[in-house]
């Protein structure tokens, strides 16, 4: 039998939920793509994409190696909710801080990192990967104004050549 050909995580038919704006705040160093420990209902949210990255940030903790992903909001998911005549409640927190799974070389890696003047740790994207939610997350030096000048500059000159090209053909 012939094998199946790996799926690419853009192509897939959950959703891949992008953190546009950290490209444009910061100056992206090293990329790194962590498994995300998720709830039940948290699971279902993110394959519907009700999940916003923009605040989001990861801390990094060198012993014992760790790393912790906060102010991500992941929407509670309606069906999930507590059963009729039930104690307690089903649904998760929206931001609570959620564990990152990466080797430990890496954790400390990043650990380091991190404590260098001016680098932050960003999420990028998130994504379903073999079935696991994947998120890909980023060492990140922010940008001055002048960059984001610069950035905003080559996004129009770049809508422009692609309009003329449209036209043309």
């Amino acid at each position: 039998m012939a094998k199946t050909p790996k799926k690419d995580p853009s192509t897939s038919t959950d959703r891949v939920i992008e953190n546009r704006k950290a490209r444009f705040e910061y100056h992206i160093l090293e990329e790194l793509e962590c498994g995300i420990i998720l709830k039940g209902g948290e699971v279902k949210s993110v394959r519907a994409g009700a999940v916003s990255l923009t605040e989001g940030w990861v801390k990094a903790i060198s012993s014992p190696p760790s790393l912790l992903l906060y102010s991500v909001n992941i929407a509670e998911y309606g069906p999930s909710g507590p059963i009729h005549g039930g104690v307690g409640a089903a649904q998760h927190k929206p931001t609570r801080p959620r564990a990152l799974l990466a080797h430990r070389r890496e954790m400390i890696k990043l650990a380091r990192q991190s404590e260098e003047k001016g680098l932050t740790i960003v999420p990028l994207k998130m994504y379903f990967k073999n079935g696991f939610a994947k998120v890909l997350i980023a060492v990140a030096k922010g940008k001055a104004a002048h960059d984001k000048r610069d950035t905003i500059k080559k996004r129009e000159s770049d809508r422009d050549i692609r309009r003329a090209t449209t036209r043309r053909l």
